[in-house]
């Protein structure tokens, strides 16, 4: 059963708690940003942050499902345009260019998981659905492209996409992207020699 959930239709409130939310947690993390803080920088009232959002978890569940449907949009209109061979490997490129860009701390999803340990939280639950949504993805991407072994070579591709966002946060984050771009060429490359 998923636990995805869209969000309720945005009023121009919710909109910009939720924009300061998620430019605050990114960048400081979750836990350090407060409910005063984000309701300071998204100009609203107490009153109206609670009326969108029953309590910080709320906001936090929804800041990444945010992130999710955003990864989802943008997937669905690039497998409008290209096939799935064609597609991963704009996939892995376009994770190059996140980590290269400008302000980039690490994977949110990873960074959220890393302050929600818990595995029933909402939030968590919340994180493992995206992942559970981008694994099929890249199956299904695998699949359709003819590479042999697709769910195996998907949890190897996994690994190497969660390495490269936290090696990225760590340094170097264009000789992390190249590598990750060889890896994935090699990975799937190896798989037509199969």
């Amino acid at each position: 059963m998923s636990t995805y959930a869209p969000a309720p239709a945005a009023s121009a409130a919710r909109t910009r708690v939720l924009d300061a939310a998620t430019r605050l947690f990114y960048a400081e993390g979750i836990h350090t940003v407060g409910v005063d803080r984000i309701v300071t920088e998204a100009g609203v009232t107490r009153a109206t942050f609670y009326r969108h959002f029953p309590g910080k978890e709320d906001l936090v569940r929804s800041y990444v499902q945010e992130w999710d449907a955003r990864i989802r949009a943008e997937a669905a209109a690039g497998l409008a345009e290209l096939t799935p061979r064609e597609f991963l490997p704009v996939l892995v490129a376009r994770l190059g260019q996140e980590m290269c860009g400008p302000g980039f701390r690490g994977c949110p999803f990873i960074n959220a998981a890393a302050e929600y340990p818990d595995p029933q939280d909402p939030v968590a639950l919340a994180i493992a659905e995206h992942r559970r949504w981008f694994r099929g993805l890249v199956v299904r991407l695998l699949e359709e492209a003819g590479v042999p072994e697709p769910s195996a070579r998907a949890d190897l591709l996994m690994l190497l996409r969660d390495g490269a966002m936290v090696g990225a946060a760590l340094g170097d984050p264009a000789g992390v992207a190249r590598s990750l771009e060889r890896a994935v060429r090699e990975l799937v490359s190896g798989a037509d020699r199969t």
